[in-house]
Parts: structure tokens; C-alpha cells; sequence
């Protein structure tokens, strides 16, 4: 039988089919909840149970531990109900608005602009045109079903292809693909956009900006779409990597810094080799946050990249320096490597 989940906030109710997850129902319904992988990896998605019980389907330990659960967390793109239901969870406005579409699209360019890091262009069909906040992702789906999640580098006010960042993954079905045989040309489909890590206009905090390795992609996209929009904000990137080399587009973010008024740029490493002659940053990408802002409380966060990054940074902003738990957005990259880690039911 089918359950109504309603929203504690709003009181917004919808209903769910049996055997669906209360996100799936959300998003079919045009109720605007959190989300990134929606496999059960990144815990963009997790709520609170008021009323009501779930039965969670695999889901990464990282993503809801049991002592979560025990407190009555949830994570709601694999929970599927088994009575009605309270929810406790951030609604997010505005991401309903934008249709997600099935579209064939066309490889127009394939950049390497180092080793491991390809920065490819696509081209939409002449009658089609994606409309998207800066932030979100899109899924290529595979001739076999699978799908693979990359974010859309662009701002929306781009007129010219759509630009993704994608990185090797040495044994990756499809990154294998793109670094080996992939050609200019090759059609490819996918659907979008997708996900709710973007740029809340209203408000007029502090914008930190947190990136490891591609997590700059969308990043890079919500600073685009800042600049067109003239925020006046200040907004401090933090960009961290192992060499100089994964910054792949420093020139570009060192010329944001210069132009852009009450934009500051901070580099940081983790492993520069001694042939790097690094004279930056150095150490844990959030810990250079923290200790040029020991105190967030006034601020607001968009952090993307390795889960390991993302959580780390939300449990040290939020738990030890006074980041309002709504006030921290995060896209944490998942791959079929992070959902082959132990799960659990």
C-alpha cells in the first residue's frame, strides 16, 4: 500500500508507492528535497524521523552510520517506508523548476589538459537547450543501463557547448573510454540536470567555496554564474590537491582573484614533490578553512569533491567551528569504487 510522508517544516505532503524511495516520490512529485548520488553513498539526502518507520536498502556506512539511525535518521534515496511518515529534513526551493530531460548529445571537444583530466565539450541537438542552476550534475546512461554522474563546469548564461571535467579512473568502464577510445563526434545520452548543490541567491552571507581535485567543476560554475550576476558577496575559493598539477585550471582561478572584486583565491596541497618548488598552502584542503576562519558561524559553505573531504569538512565546520548546519551545501563525487566499499542494510 501506499504511505504519505509529510515535511515538518512546511507540511507538505506527498504520497509513496510501494516499494519506492521517499526521494524518488519526492522528486516525481516536485517537492524539492536534498540529494547527490542517490545511490546510498554521499548522504546529501539524509533527514530526520519524527513519526514512522523505514526500511533502509544498502547505503555506504560513511553515509548514515548506525548510531544515525538508532537516533532515528534517515536516508531518504533508499529508504522506503513502512507506515506514514514525519520528516524533519531542509527543503530546497527552486529545484523542482528546472525539467529533467533524456537527451542524445554530440563529443565536440576532448581537451587533456593534464594526464588524468579531460575537460570535454558537448553539443546539444540544434533545437534543444538545457536549462540548469550552476551547480548541477548530469548522468550519462551507459549502453547497458549503468550511469555515470559528471557536474556541469558552465554557468547557465553559457551559450556554447555544455563543459564537464573528467578525471581518469585507471579500471573505470567509461573513463577508460574517454582517456582510450573515446573520438570527437561519438553520440552519447544522458539526463539532466540533476542534484541540488547550488548557488542560494537569498542570502547575503560569506560565500566559502571548497574544492578537491575536479570538485572544481561545479565550483567553477557557481562562480561563473556569480560574476554574470553581479553578487557582490565575498567569496573565498579554497582549492585543494596533491600536486600543482591536479589544479589543473590555476591560471583561470589566479585571474578570478585579480578581476573579480572581493574574490580571494587559496591554493592548497597535500603532497607537492619538491620539483613543484610549491611555495602555497600545504596540508588538508578544509583545515586551510579553519584556520583562516575559526569561526563560520556568519558564513555559508559549497563544498565538492572526495567524500572523504566533504564529510570531514561538515563535521568540523558544523561540530567544532560554529557552521549552522543549514548553511553548509555539498556535492561528494561517488563512483562504483566508493559503493563497492562494505555497505550496510
Amino acid at each position: 500500500m501506499a504511505f504519505n510522508v509529510t515535511l515538518r517544516h512546511s507540511g507538505r505532503t506527498f504520497q509513496v508507492e510501494p516499494g519506492e524511495p521517499v526521494l524518488t516520490a519526492a522528486l516525481r512529485q516536485g517537492i524539492g528535497l536534498p540529494y547527490g548520488c542517490k545511490n546510498g553513498a554521499c548522504g546529501s539526502c539524509k533527514g530526520m524521523l519524527i513519526e514512522g518507520e523505514v526500511e533502509h536498502g544498502p547505503h555506504a556506512a560513511s553515509a548514515l552510520a548506525n548510531d544515525e539511525k538508532m537516533r532515528g535518521g534517515a536516508l531518504l534515496c533508499c529508504a522506503n517506508p513502512l507506515s506514514d511518515l514525519l520528516i524533519d529534513i531542509r527543503e530546497v526551493n527552486g529545484a523542482g523548476d528546472m525539467p529533467i530531460k533524456k537527451l542524445p548529445c554530440r563529443v565536440n571537444v576532448i581537451n587533456r589538459v593534464v594526464d588524468d583530466v579531460v575537460i570535454m565539450g558537448l553539443q546539444l541537438p540544434a533545437n534543444e537547450r538545457l536549462q540548469f542552476f550552476a551547480g548541477q550534475y548530469l548522468e550519462f546512461i551507459l549502453r547497458d543501463g549503468q550511469r555515470r554522474s559528471y557536474s556541469i563546469a558552465n554557468a547557465p548564461h553559457h551559450e556554447g557547448l555544455l563543459e564537464l571535467h573528467i578525471r581518469h579512473m585507471p579500471g573505470g568502464q567509461f573513463t577508460d573510454h574517454v582517456f582510450g577510445s573515446m573520438k570527437e563526434r561519438e553520440i552519447l545520452r544522458f539526463e539532466g540536470p540533476l542534484g541540488t548543490f547550488f548557488l542560494r541567491e537569498n542570502s547575503d552571507k560569506p560565500i566559502v567555496l571548497l574544492a578537491s581535485g575536479t570538485g572544481f567543476a561545479p565550483i567553477k560554475a557557481i562562480i561563473e554564474h556569480a560574476i554574470f550576476k553581479k553578487i557582490e558577496r565575498p567569496m573565498t575559493l579554497y582549492w585543494g590537491a596533491r600536486r600543482k598539477k591536479d589544479l589543473y585550471l590555476l591560471t583561470l582561478a589566479q585571474e578570478w582573484a585579480s578581476q573579480v572584486p572581493n574574490f580571494t583565491f587559496v591554493p592548497v596541497l597535500s603532497d607537492a614533490p619538491l620539483e613543484d618548488a610549491w611555495q602555497g598552502r600545504r596540508g588538508l584542503v578544509h583545515h586551510a578553512v579553519i584556520a583562516d576562519l575559526p569561526d563560520l558561524s556568519a558564513h555559508q559553505v559549497y563544498a565538492c569533491g572526495a567524500p572523504v573531504m566533504v564529510e570531514a569538512a561538515r563535521r568540523d565546520f558544523i561540530g567544532q567551528h560554529g557552521l549552522p548546519d543549514d548553511e553548509f551545501f555539498a556535492d561528494a563525487f561517488t563512483s562504483a569504487a566508493d559503493l563497492a566499499n562494505p555497505l550496510q542494510d
